[in-house]
């Protein structure tokens, strides 16, 4: 029962990043896509999880980690792009 539980909650976030890669592709305007973005990341971070558990193993803790500190990294990358139309900005 267990495992029914834990494989539809994967099917779900398949079709959730799925969904999220429409918008992406799709989306009215740069924000949404930036948003579509985080929300992959978020998915595949909760999916990732799910599988871990699945297995039983903890092998899969520091992707987690990375991939949640690269979403945070490339979500205010985005951010600064769009707020500034650079990311680093350089004084002459």
């Amino acid at each position: 029962m267990f495992n029914l539980l834990m494989i539809s909650s994967l099917i779900v976030l398949t079709i959730s990043i799925l969904l999220n890669i429409y918008r992406v592709v799709k989306g009215p305007s740069s924000a949404d896509r930036i948003q579509a973005l985080d929300a992959i990341g978020i998915n595949l971070i909760a999916g990732i999880a799910i599988f871990s558990v699945y297995l039983d193993s903890h092998a899969f803790f520091e992707l987690i980690l990375l991939i949640g500190i690269l979403s945070f990294i490339g979500t205010i990358a985005f951010a600064r792009f769009l707020e500034r139309g650079v990311v680093i900005e350089r004084k002459r």
